[in-house]
């Protein structure tokens, strides 16, 4: 149920998604994914993907009851099949120019009473058979964009206290806040974020630093960078030109590390929600790149799973830097969705890199990033490293050290 949400507010939510998000052109056709307890948020956004000229707009949905029919009654070879026929029509349509929005919003805890084992099945399957709509989005060819639904049951796990309608209510007034919607003019809100996440970008990508050097409580890590890396962050030009804002909330600068060059320990600072399992007190040891040594107080075994799917899933393909002072991290809230919980402290992404984090990364082939450092894998999964008791120096390719934060914020 959704008529108690604030009519305005998913206006609002929506109007910024279609035009600072996914910055739809005339047009262009809109393909959207989201949990069917996100239809009144699609509605939306597809009246003003209509008013911004959209030629169509195409959703898809998932349902988590269809969702739970699988594990609970499917034979056990479907856990190692996906679509892929499916995938393919959709990187064929992003190749042919349509935009992509991603509507985020499902119960984080869905899965928490299936068999591990049959999840990561299922997850690695589709990981395979979506790569062909997942390039084009890893490699920036086309505008895209991630927002969030105040689904029920989301709700009710990151304030299991109140009753689900008021839950939901306060869900939706943190995401409004947390995507910078208030006052009169959200477009203009935007704009202004981008322009200081471009000073942070300008600075880092001036020192072009070879490492990062992280200290903190757990955590002594010498992060070495990708071959041509380049700092991202706020609203960016695709390649096919449009200028997006791929994930609304945003408040990180990130880019591409190397993939074998990551030694010694790190320390999660925040739990990791993950295909239903939290994961909690995440501590790691890297040596050349690969974490060869893993532990958590919860969820330990998903987590050690997560690391053997592939080469790459053990190493990193994107490290973010982010103010402790950010309004995510200070609002206190663990929202259990990596969109939100990212932007609240410093974290590290297991997996595939994004080829537009490398100079030219998107004209490379697989064999050419990795040469360079860019990681290849079928998972990106973010966890959080930062908190207002970690510094981070870089390390200039004179060996000067530079202080880029300290007690999580910003030293520059």
């Amino acid at each position: 149920m959704s008529d108690h949400l604030d009519p305005v507010k998913l206006d609002r939510l929506a109007e910024v998604a279609v035009r600072t998000g996914v910055n739809l052109q005339p047009g262009q056709d809109l393909i959207i994914t989201a949990n069917m307890s996100a239809l009144p948020l699609v509605q939306r956004i597809a009246v003003h993907a209509y008013k911004a000229g959209a030629g169509l707009v195409i959703p898809f949905f998932t349902d988590d009851a269809i969702t739970l029919a699988r594990y609970e009654n499917a034979a056990d070879d479907s856990f190692d099949r996906a679509p892929a026929w499916f995938y393919e029509g959709l990187g064929k349509a992003y190749k042919a120019g349509a935009a992509r929005m991603a509507i985020t919003g499902d119960d984080p805890m869905l899965l928490a009473e299936q068999d591990p084992a049959r999840v990561a099945r299922a997850s690695k399957a589709v990981s395979i058979a979506a790569k062909p709509a997942m390039q084009p989005i890893v490699g920036f060819e086309v505008n895209w964009n991630i927002v969030a639904f105040p689904g029920a049951a989301w709700a009710a796990r990151v304030f299991p206290d109140l009753p689900v309608d008021q839950a939901q209510g306060k869900l939706l007034d943190a995401i409004y806040d947390a995507s910078r919607l208030g006052g009169d003019d959200p477009v203009a809100n935007w704009a202004d974020h981008t322009t200081e996440l471009k000073k942070r970008v300008t600075w880092l990508n001036d020192q072009n630093f070879t490492a990062l050097h992280y200290t903190g409580p757990g955590t002594d890590l010498h992060l070495g960078l990708a071959e041509g890396h380049i700092w991202k962050g706020g609203a960016s030009p695709a390649l096919n030109g449009v200028v997006c804002q791929p994930n609304i909330p945003t408040e990180e600068v990130f880019t591409c590390p190397h993939a074998y060059k990551a030694d010694g320990t790190v320390a999660a600072t925040k739990p990791l929600a993950y295909q239903g399992t939290v994961i909690r007190d995440i501590a790691v040891r890297f040596e050349a790149g690969r974490i060869v040594a893993a532990t958590a107080s919860s969820g330990e075994a998903v987590f050690r799973d997560l690391l053997k799917v592939d080469d790459g899933s053990s190493r990193i393909g994107e490290v973010a830097l982010v103010p402790h002072s950010s309004p995510i991290s200070q609002s206190g809230t663990l929202f259990y969705n990596t969109l939100f919980d990212e932007n609240a402290s410093c974290h590290i992404a297991l997996g595939q890199c994004y080829a537009d984090t490398i100079t030219g990364g998107s004209d490379l082939s697989e064999d050419e990033l990795k040469q360079k450092g860019g990681n290849q894998s079928l998972i990106h999964v973010d966890w959080m490293m930062g908190s207002d008791a970690v510094d981070i120096d870089g390390i200039g390719r004179d060996g000067v050290v530079v202080p880029v934060m300290r007690r999580g914020e910003w030293a520059f």
